[in-house]
């Protein structure tokens, strides 16, 4: 969802809705920014009925959190504790001014927004610090999300519930992404137009 895809586009929606949780039916603002990709409503309810609708307990991290409509629908749904990263400066205050409105009737878990580049904060953390984990970066910038995920394999337990949720283009298949993390697997499956979706899993015994 992070500004940094060229190319031509659809056009943005202005606002987009939290789907459900204590900020169910809030509005977020969206920055008008060129490769600005919202998570669509479709995709985020998919993916919340995957994860299921109540985060009670789980630590998450949004990366390249952009409009942060992931990170805030699991601070809706009572995650533990929320950190959406976002280096472009503009996104950032943008998440800070929603986040803002938010506020208004707050959420029972911690959110923290920082304006720190996501690579960078996924390698200075401790192996199994989070349980849920979304990662949804510029579509062209394919080293980016192949990083991302390495570290993010080693940072995730998945045994209280959550994963590793990940957006990719659809000329990418998910036979690759698993080949970057052998000790997972994509466990939920979805295509949505020109965008891809697995939530990984731990193989476990």
């Amino acid at each position: 969802m992070q500004p940094g895809k060229s190319g031509k586009q659809a056009e943005l929606p202005q606002k987009i809705r939290i789907i459900g949780g204590v900020w169910r039916s809030r509005l977020l603002s969206v920055l008008d920014a060129p490769g600005l990709r919202p998570s669509t409503d479709r995709v985020r309810e998919t993916l919340f009925n995957w994860l299921g609708q109540d985060l009670v307990g789980l630590r998450c991290l949004d990366l390249f959190a952009g409009t942060g409509a992931l990170g805030f629908e699991a601070a809706s749904r009572q995650a533990h504790s929320v950190t959406l990263l976002e280096k472009d400066k503009k996104a950032y205050t943008k998440l800070l001014a929603n986040f803002a409105l938010l506020q208004s009737f707050p959420a029972p878990g911690v959110v923290q927004i920082l304006h720190r580049d996501s690579l960078e904060f996924l390698k200075q953390q401790a192996d199994r610090s989070s349980n849920l984990i979304f990662i949804d970066p510029p579509f062209q910038e394919e080293g980016l999300l192949n990083q991302a995920l390495v570290e993010a394999a080693r940072l995730c337990d998945d045994r209280v519930g959550g994963g590793i949720y990940v957006e990719f283009p659809a000329s990418r298949s998910r036979e690759q992404l698993e080949a970057l993390v052998p000790d997972w697997c994509c466990d939920k499956y979805l295509e949505a137009g020109q965008v891809k979706a697995c939530l990984f899993r731990s193989r476990r015994d």
